[in-house]
């Protein structure tokens, strides 16, 4: 018989000793909180966070404390926040200990993800996917009834022929080229498999788009660029999301006013010429050979964080209706042209070429000669590469 590797996965943590009292059937424990599940939203639920201690962990912590229509908040992360009101659990999401923190919760929202550009791919995939992996196989023992999960509109992949916009059931056809979505993808493929290994569990899974607010991703980084680079012949279509407006479908999500696969982000989109009026950013446009061929030789030397495929992001459209969330009566609070705004004040300052910020010297050279110094800066860093890789 084929057994899935999500079988495989929760085969090991039920051989773990830690583990066994807890997924054992029948715990009396487990069955009082699935019962108690279905009067939850007469009296509020009691939601579960976990990286609540940081980024949007921290502001949907903030926000769920603050409304009358959650009971309890119970924060979970590797270090304790500055959320006041709130029952606080310092561990690593990947600890099977994290099941006895979790029993009361009624919903688990599930953010404590690693992708960060400048991690060691093999420890964030280690950390985002068995955190997720242990994180559903708690929430199932703990007796919680739904998990929220975080991805990024990413796993649709940027395509040429992609539709504008994308429905929610579009098919993920990402690949595990760019940085992080391999993780994501993985996640999506436990967010399936869970309902079936744990029935009575419910898995919603939000999907936003380029996310901005004190976010460092590749995507943002590209607005660091003293020229934004624009491979020639493609139709890239920029679609922003706000973290605010995350946490208030997060929101939505943990209320059960919506469920199921959600996409978030700001209404429409951004054209490319668009977006250089907007910044009063010129372009760079270079062949497609050039452009994906310069990327990946920098990253396989290790010059730059950046895959090559991350570079399909900016090429390509990947806008989302959110049409799931707009039924439920949910709307951003945010246009596209405000948050690109916002984003600029964040990276005011910084210089990035080919994903990679520049030192102050550099970061000087680059605000005075502007796509010169791109181009020349890209092949200088390879050639001082492959001279040290000489006297080695």
């Amino acid at each position: 018989m084929d057994v899935s590797w999500y079988e495989r996965a929760v085969r090991v943590l039920t051989e773990d000793n830690r583990w066994r009292h807890l997924v054992s059937s029948p715990d009396p424990q487990v069955r009082a909180a699935r019962n108690r599940a279905t009067g939850a939203a007469a009296r509020g639920p009691v939601v579960a966070v976990t990286g609540a201690a940081s980024g949007v962990g921290a502001l949907l912590t903030e926000r769920l404390a603050a409304t009358d229509e959650v009971k309890q908040v119970v924060a979970i992360d590797e270090r304790r926040g500055e959320c006041a009101g709130v029952e606080w659990h310092v561990l690593d999401v990947r600890d099977p200990a994290i099941a006895d923190k979790l029993r009361g919760a009624d919903v688990v929202v599930h953010l404590a993800l690693d992708l960060d550009l400048e991690t060691d791919p093999a420890a964030r995939t280690a950390y985002n996917v068995r955190g997720t992996q242990t994180v559903l196989t708690a929430a199932a023992a703990a007796g919680v009834h739904r998990v929220v999960l975080c991805t990024s509109a990413m796993v649709y992949g940027a395509l040429p022929d992609n539709e504008l916009p994308l429905a929610e059931d579009a098919e993920l056809r990402a690949t595990a080229e760019a940085t992080g979505v391999g993780d994501l993808l993985e996640i999506e493929r436990l967010a399936r498999r869970a309902p079936r290994a744990h029935p009575g569990l419910n898995v919603t899974v939000v999907r936003p788009a380029i996310l901005v607010g004190g976010t460092d991703t590749a995507l943002t980084r590209y607005f660091e660029s003293p020229r934004l680079l624009v491979v020639a012949g493609s139709r890239p279509a920029w679609q922003f999301c706000h973290v605010e407006d995350l946490c208030t479908a997060l929101e939505y999500a943990v209320l059960e006013k919506v469920e199921g696969e959600l996409a978030v982000g700001c209404d429409g989109w951004l054209e490319q010429e668009e977006v250089e009026e907007l910044t009063g950013i010129r372009r760079m446009e270079l062949p497609s050979a050039v452009a994906l061929g310069a990327a990946a030789r920098l990253h396989r030397i290790g010059l730059t964080p950046s895959p090559a495929g991350d570079l399909a992001y900016t090429m390509y459209p990947w806008v989302v209706s959110g049409s799931r969330l707009h039924d439920a009566g949910w709307r951003p609070q945010w246009t596209n042209e405000e948050v690109l705004a916002e984003l600029l004040g964040e990276v005011a300052g910084r210089h990035t070429v080919a994903g990679r910020r520049l030192g102050r010297k550099d970061a000087t050279a680059a605000g005075a000669a502007g796509a010169t110094v791109a181009l020349l800066g890209t092949a200088a860093l390879v050639r001082r590469a492959r001279k040290a890789r000489r006297r080695i």
